[in-house]
Formats: structure tokens, sequence, C-alpha cells
């Protein structure tokens, strides 16, 4: 079994693996199609980046609540766990409505940065698998 730190290891490298493509795709596309291509892929790749670190926040914050200790009561959630889980779901429209609405950013390349975190995804996959998926400490 996976512990925790592992897990938390996992997740802190799919964070700056998103940024780190999203943001390798930007520079490719402002070099290729443009500054405005560039605009597009980053703000579509910081919008995934916050996506999931709200959702991961929001994951974790509402386990630790229904863990309660055996007997007790369940605490309630707090009120920032469900403005996350909104505040997700208000970001991707906003990208929505800015890749509809505004003329000079390019759909496609916000789409492309939106992609960012499936990429960082399958990266970090292809580690562990790679890697055996060893415990944090067995990697030195």
């Amino acid at each position: 079994m996976l512990s925790d730190a592992f897990y938390r290891a996992v997740e802190r490298r799919i964070e700056w693996l998103t940024l780190a493509v999203s943001f390798s795709g930007a520079a490719y596309a402002s070099q290729r199609w443009g500054w405005r291509a560039g605009v597009g892929v980053a703000a579509g790749g910081v919008v995934s980046w916050l996506n999931f670190r709200w959702l991961d926040q929001g994951v974790t914050a509402l386990l630790g609540t229904a863990a309660a200790p055996s007997g007790g009561e369940l605490a309630p959630a707090a009120g920032w766990i469900y403005a996350r889980f909104i505040g997700r779901m208000v970001l991707l429209l906003v990208a929505l409505y800015a890749i509809f609405k505004v003329p000079w950013l390019p759909g496609r390349a916000v789409l492309a940065g939106l992609f960012s975190l499936i990429c960082a995804v399958l990266l970090e996959v292809s580690y562990e698998v790679a890697t055996g998926f060893r415990e944090p400490d067995s990697r030195r």
C-alpha cells in the first residue's frame, strides 16, 4: 500500500508539470503562431492548473471532514470548500466565454492550454511506471 507522502508527491509533480507543459507550449505557440496564441495557451494552462489545485484541496478537505473519529459526529465542511467547487465551474465558464467573445484570443490555443493537465498526468503516470511506484524516501 502506498503512503500519503507518495500521493502528495504525485500531486505536487502534477501541479508543476501542468505549469511546465503549458508554459512550454505557450513559448512554442508564440514562436510558431504569434504572441496571441502564446497568451491563449498560457491562459488555458493557468486555468487548468487552478482547476486541478482547487479540486485537490476541496476533495482533501471533504475527506478530512468525512473521516471523523469513530463514534463522533461529522464536522461541517468549511464554506471555502463549496466556494472552490463552484469557483472551478465559474472559472471554466469564464474561459469558455473568453474563447467565444474575445476576438484576439485564439480559442484553439486556450483549449490546448486546458489540455496541459492531461499531458501532465500522462507524464506523471509514465514516470511512476518507469520507476516502479516507489515511495518518495526510496527514490534517493
